[in-house]
């Protein structure tokens, strides 16, 4: 599989975090630590090769006038 930077699930753009990860446990780690930064992440693999792909939607913020 090519790597590709970007990856469309469900509709949303999912960006590669840029390591290939040569085993799943690696990559499942990865992913872990992402969700627990309020990530959506989705893991691709092949063989004993895998690829995380992260997306989080960022919230407004208001910033008060000075």
């Amino acid at each position: 599989m090519d790597t590709r930077p970007a990856l469309f699930a469900d509709g949303k753009k999912f960006l590669w975090d840029g390591v290939l990860y040569q085993c799943r446990e690696d990559a499942a780690q990865a992913a872990d630590s992402y969700r627990k930064d309020n990530f959506e992440v989705r893991v691709l693999e092949e063989g004993e090769k895998s690829w995380v792909y992260t997306r989080r939607v960022v919230q407004a913020t208001s910033v008060a006038a000075q």
